[in-house]
């Protein structure tokens, strides 16, 4: 028989959780008095400050309350946290739905986005506390079986099976949406670069389980290769792209070779390092690099030979003259969108092709155990060489892409950050899983773009919701994943000897 579980509160006293938000409160005001309580003002004469510090203390108690209202709904009292929610739902909510500025000066904080903000969350308290009070205790334990964030995402995995070509079809249509325009055709392209880099990096971190925190060196690599090949020896861009993919390739074995004995930490130091390394040399290495100005005039890409310009030089046919249609600044961008589409399905479809082979097998085998993968016969050696080699060729493909796109490359486009967001991708959106990495890309990349006019407040909405898909999400957006082999039992017809 199956006891029923005991709630929290019997354990946990109200002045424990007191104490608890207080301290989340001081530290909160400890992180934001310089941040938030100090701020630089530019003025024609000087860079002078001003103070904020009551915004800092609105912060620490805004946290403080916070914690304790969920760790009321966590310890078994939703009655009290939904209380305090509602008072603070009211607090905020009348000055913002009446609009007076004689009531919006008794709200916390000057800016409109965060006091929106913070009524949002008492919103989502009370909810919360309310779903909780209507339940009442908690219900007996359920025997073993998959929960419903598994069932949830095996959900999501059986349906892109079948809505794949339509999703497919939709991102074809696009460009010609209704809704779309110039920018959102952009954030489209710059979502499909993040995806197909979070796939590359996907074959060396989710498949083979090497933490690689130097990824962004072989997108560096890749650009860097077809900036130098189509401005000094004039290649187009349809021959720089093999040629970056295969120079990235030979990098990443470079780096293969020093890591094959390193595991954990170790690995994630020593490729932290190599990403530096290329950074570093590419801002020193000046006159071959072009040092920190990068290079500029990056060939833009033609459509198999036709320009794009407005008025192409004399014999040569543009692009909307061989279409016979009116010329649009925009058929360029929709090309790039077009072309950066194509690479990431050739991506996503390579990956999905070799993880069915037996190197593919090999990289699974090695994440779960080397040491069991060198008892079987596995050779690690040419198992993480060939995981290298191609997590560094896709990056050295997006590169290219990227470097074509901006018209200039220089070093301040590599730098850790850019490896950070491009394994947050990966583990936040399922290691090892295609459809998580597309989701995690467009809401860790789209979402913040979308909002590029909060200006201050977009790398916050960024921060907030990485923390939050770690809070409810630990395991990635999309953490199950079906195996890439099922062993099937054998059947009988007759009798068995």
């Amino acid at each position: 028989m199956v006891a029923r579980a005991e709630p929290l509160a019997k354990s946990i006293v109200v002045p424990d959780l007191v104490k608890e938000a207080a301290i989340a409160g001081l530290v909160m005001m400890a992180l934001t008095v310089l941040m938030v309580g100090i701020k630089t003002v530019d003025t024609n004469e000087a860079l002078s400050f001003t103070t904020r510090f009551g915004a800092v203390l609105w912060a620490g108690a805004i946290v403080a309350l916070g914690r304790l209202g969920f760790g009321l709904v966590r310890t078994g009292r939703p009655g009290l946290a939904l209380i305090g929610a509602l008072v603070a739902l009211a607090y905020l909510g009348v000055p913002l739905a009446l609009g007076g500025d004689e009531l919006k000066r008794w709200l916390p904080f000057d800016d409109a986005l965060l006091n929106s903000t913070l009524a949002i969350a008492a919103l989502f308290l009370a909810i919360r506390a309310a779903i909780v009070l209507t339940r009442g205790a908690a219900p007996p334990a359920a025997a073993a079986g998959p929960t419903a964030g598994e069932r949830f995402t095996s959900a999501v995995q059986t349906a892109t099976r079948y809505l794949g070509p339509l999703l497919a079809v939709f991102a074809i249509a696009l460009p010609f949406m209704p809704f779309s325009d110039r920018q959102t055709v952009d954030i489209a392209t710059l979502v499909l670069t993040y995806v197909m880099l979070g796939w590359g990096l996907n074959i060396v971190v989710g498949l083979a389980g090497l933490l690689d925190l130097g990824y962004v060196a072989f997108y560096a690599v890749g650009a860097y290769s077809y900036a130098l090949f189509a401005t000094q020896v004039g290649l187009s861009f349809w021959l720089c792209l093999p040629i970056a993919g295969m120079i990235s390739a030979s990098f990443g074995v470079l780096l293969g070779f020093p890591v094959l004995r390193l595991r954990g930490d170790y690995l994630a130091i020593v490729t932290l390092g190599f990403g530096e390394m290329i950074r570093l040399i590419l801002i020193n290495w000046w006159w071959f690099t072009g040092g920190p100005n990068g290079i500029n005039n990056v060939p833009r890409p033609s459509f198999f030979g036709v320009p794009f310009e407005r008025s192409p030089a004399e014999g040569v046919v543009s692009f909307h003259g061989m279409l016979g249609i009116d010329y649009a600044s925009n058929h360029r961008v929709i090309f790039l969108y077009y072309l950066i589409l194509a690479l990431a399905l050739i991506t996503n479809f390579f990956t999905l092709r070799i993880r069915k082979l037996p190197i593919g097998r090999a990289w699974e085998a090695l994440r779960e155990d080397e040491t069991a993968s060198r008892a079987l016969g596995i050779n690690p050696t040419n198992t993480k060489l060939t995981a290298f080699a191609l997590g560094a060729m896709f990056a050295g493909f997006a590169g290219s892409f990227f470097a074509t796109r901006q018209g200039f490359v220089s070093p301040e486009s590599f730098t850790f950050i850019e490896s950070a967001v491009i394994l947050a991708i990966v583990v936040l959106g399922g290691m090892g899983n295609q459809v998580g990495i597309v989701l995690a890309a467009l809401v860790l990349i789209g979402l913040p773009e979308f909002f590029r006019e909060l200006a201050g407040y977009r790398m916050l909405c960024f921060g907030i919701g990485m923390v939050l898909i770690m809070i409810w999400r630990p395991g990635g957006l999309v953490s199950h994943r079906d195996p890439t082999i099922f062993l099937q039992k054998r059947k009988f017809s007759g009798a068995t000897a």
